[in-house]
């Protein structure tokens, strides 16, 4: 995937105008470092601002010191520092460079003018405010927010393929789907139907040899079905973000939505 960066000293210069914050924080929740944030409410001038239909912020603090961020469509990520209470970036924003339909394409741009501004956080238990200038964008912990979908018994829809860092939607991906049920999986591949085993250890799942229907394939429906049964070949690792299920291999993986 193209990458592009973003000018943090230009992005602040015009978005966020009233420059740094000067608001003194209190940490009553411990460090966001290791934890996942979204958006439940921005304000500006002491006003709501609304977002872009359908989006949030999204705030991820890795454990080894990055700032992962996104509105809705690009992810933006860099070093960055929580110290006395100022998030400050630890050099430029790295984006992915997808286009951003209609209302969203100036969100980017906001939230990067945001986050580079060195704005004050102030975390509470699960909730957390960034404040820059005049406008606070309140967040709430992922798991709180959008707790984890259980993994077993639950319908598995395919919504993207992952080849190297590229991941794409492919046609008829949404008529295909998994459900793991202890030991024993079962789905389709959008043309058949398979069923399997799958071993487990911490993080990892191991596929058997499934077994499908004989019904002929032909066009897209052929290779979504070749790419899904890649995917779910011998050994993967596994991971469960809110109602995201993600397997990767060295050779790519697949994401999957659970269907409620």
């Amino acid at each position: 995937m193209n990458k592009r960066m973003i000018g943090l000293v230009g992005a602040t210069l015009l978005l966020v105008g009233c420059g740094q914050s000067t608001t003194t924080t209190t940490d009553a929740g411990g460090s966001p470092t290791g934890r996942t944030y979204l958006s439940t409410s921005v304000t500006e001038n002491g006003k709501p601002k609304q977002l872009a239909p359908k989006t949030r912020v999204r705030l991820q603090f890795t454990d080894d010191g990055r700032l992962v961020a996104d509105a809705g469509c690009n992810s933006m990520q860099t070093k960055v520092s929580t110290k006395d209470g100022k998030l400050t970036l630890d050099g430029e924003l790295a984006s992915t460079a997808m286009g951003c339909p209609g209302p969203q394409q100036g969100q980017d741009a906001w939230l990067a003018g945001i986050i580079s501004a060195k704005p004050a956080w102030k975390l509470d238990g699960s909730k957390l405010d960034l404040t820059a200038g005049s406008t606070t964008i309140s967040l709430t912990d992922r798991k709180v927010a959008e707790p984890d979908v259980a993994v077993d018994g639950t319908k598995w829809a395919l919504s993207s393929v992952i080849t190297g860092e590229a991941a794409s939607h492919q046609a008829g991906s949404e008529t295909a789907w998994l459900t793991l049920n202890g030991e024993r999986v079962t789905g389709s591949t959008g043309c058949n139907e398979f069923q399997g085993t799958v071993a487990r250890s911490t993080g990892k799942l191991t596929f058997g040899e499934l077994a499908t229907t004989r019904r002929a394939c032909a066009g897209d429906a052929a290779k979504l079905e070749s790419q899904l049964l890649k995917g779910l070949k011998g050994e993967v690792t596994y991971e469960v973000d809110s109602a995201t299920l993600k397997l990767r291999s060295a050779g790519g993986g697949l994401d999957f939505t659970a269907v409620r």
